[in-house]
């Protein structure tokens, strides 16, 4: 009986691709990036650990404060870009396509534990790729802000990003 309702689902289930494609992102488009993620302590410390930063300002509240830092240990600001990079991904690139890179990124007020980041991006171009016809080139502008709207960071990244009508030929 289950492989029959199995058989059954899978017959009538209809591919629902992720993402928006190519033709999605026009000039000037904005997105704001939903749900935002609260950084906490550990986030920080696993984080820092686990990419071998050894730094002592992510990991001792001492140094920190001796480093102006009256708030404790500040966010490693390579998570500070990669949560602000993370929170756009769903609107920008879940839709498949290979990373070609971030450019102008410029950090803004650090980032303590228990803040939470939000993130914005809009689309600074978008045109056709020379040599993947199934692919289009765009780029983003992707601000992060913490609680209080100050600006974390701001960065440019850019990706290949899939054609919907070549995901019709297949």
């Amino acid at each position: 009986m289950t492989k029959e309702i199995v058989a059954d689902l899978k017959a009538r289930a209809k591919l629902w691709p992720r993402g928006n494609r190519y033709e999605d992102f026009s000039e000037g488009r904005s997105f704001t990036h939903h749900w935002g993620r609260t950084v906490t302590e550990a986030d920080n410390t696993l984080f820092t650990t686990l990419t071998m930063n050894y730094n002592p300002q992510y990991f001792n509240a001492e140094i920190a404060k001796e480093n102006g830092h009256d708030r404790g240990c500040p966010v490693n600001p390579l998570l500070v870009f990669n949560t602000v990079f993370g929170l756009s991904v769903e609107d920008l690139s879940e839709g498949g396509g290979p990373f070609l890179g971030v450019d102008k990124c410029v950090y803004g007020v650090p980032v303590y534990p228990g803040d939470t980041l939000s993130a914005s991006s809009k689309v600074l171009s978008a045109r056709e790729s020379g040599k993947r016809p199934d692919f289009g080139i765009v780029t983003w502008a992707t601000v992060g802000l913490n609680q209080r709207g100050e600006e974390v960071i701001r960065f440019e990244r850019s990706n290949l990003v899939r054609k919907r009508q070549s995901e019709e030929q297949v």
